[in-house]
């Protein structure tokens, strides 16, 4: 049996097809559908049981023991919206709750493989899995960047397979619900389909308009990653999941625009209240993933977005 917390969300929902896809099915989903437009991510997978975040994390806290072995956790869920700034609520869902299931799954040699986030780089330019180049802009990097360090306590000490997979910026099916949190892709997508332009922030932070560069990866790639790591349960630590390369989000648009063969560009001024707390450049060093033995391609903009629409638009009434 496998449990993925957030599977009712965008990767874990994308992680639950890929486990499909092997042929397994005995998985408990683990979210909080108080939002229930995401049960959509959830209606064409096969599963075994559902089960409330707070009811799981009350199984957690007195030592409940599941009828079937758990074969391995997948902790995705979390609080990912970068623009809250409730520290007391971001760090309860985020690192507490990481936590308890970290020393549930230590206690019972069971492999867990969480997610962390490229945000713990914060307006670094060096993204290297090292404490030296981490100093998240927001209070949600530092509930991640504080989990990392928690664990990072335990590594020479582990009972079982620990790993935590720093994701940069994630796009593709499965992610409508997250609004304004959704990829660039799908922002841009949307923006087209309803009025016929694509509209990007002008420069800053010394880049020409629509030229910031992100580590954009594809959502297949990073299901990939995390199966991965299921498959070699005797490697642990902390890995950037990127494409290793930065593109702009120029190239995102043209994407789009390329897609739908129609449409124009625009730039917008760049919001006052993001200044000072927006990462204009990542570029995941992922050296120490292909050391670990990874060694497949990760898809281009170009490619993993045309995959993207194909799938979002063939689902558009």
């Amino acid at each position: 049996m496998i449990i993925v917390t957030g599977g009712a969300g965008f990767i874990g929902s994308n992680l639950v097809q890929g486990l499909n896809a092997r042929g397994v099915d005995d998985i408990i989903v683990v979210d909080d559908l108080s939002d229930g437009i995401k049960f959509n991510n959830l209606v064409d997978a096969r599963i075994a049981d559902y089960l409330d975040k707070d009811d799981f994390l009350d199984m957690l806290m007195e030592g409940v023991e599941f009828a079937d072995k758990v074969d391995a956790v997948f902790h995705l869920g979390a609080c990912s919206d970068t623009t809250q700034w409730d520290g007391k609520f971001m760090l309860q869902n985020n690192f507490e709750y990481s936590k308890h299931l970290f020393h549930y799954c230590q206690q019972r040699k069971i492999p867990f493989i969480y997610a962390s986030s490229a945000a713990t780089y914060g307006a670094n330019t060096t993204f290297k899995e090292e404490p030296a180049n981490e100093a998240p802009l927001n209070v949600y990097g530092y509930s991640k960047l504080l989990f990392d360090q928690y664990v990072r306590r335990y590594q020479d000490d582990l009972q079982a397979q620990v790993v935590g997979l720093r994701y940069f910026n994630v796009y593709g099916p499965r992610e409508q619900h997250k609004g304004k949190m959704a990829s660039v892709a799908y922002h841009l997508n949307q923006q087209l389909q309803d009025n016929g332009v694509i509209k990007l922030f002008e420069g800053c932070d010394g880049y020409a308009d629509g030229e910031q560069q992100r580590d954009f990866v594809y959502v297949g790639d990073v299901v990939a990653v995390n199966l991965f790591f299921l498959d070699n349960p005797n490697k642990s630590g902390i890995y950037n999941v990127g494409t290793g390369r930065s593109q702009s989000f120029n190239a995102v648009a043209n994407a789009v625009l390329n897609w739908h063969k129609t449409g124009k560009l625009t730039y917008i001024p760049f919001p006052e209240h993001l200044k000072g707390h927006y990462q204009s450049f990542t570029q995941a060093d992922i050296s120490q993933l292909k050391a670990r033995g990874y060694k497949q391609e990760f898809l281009t903009v170009e490619q993993g977005v045309n995959h993207y629409l194909d799938w979002l638009n063939s689902r558009i009434k």
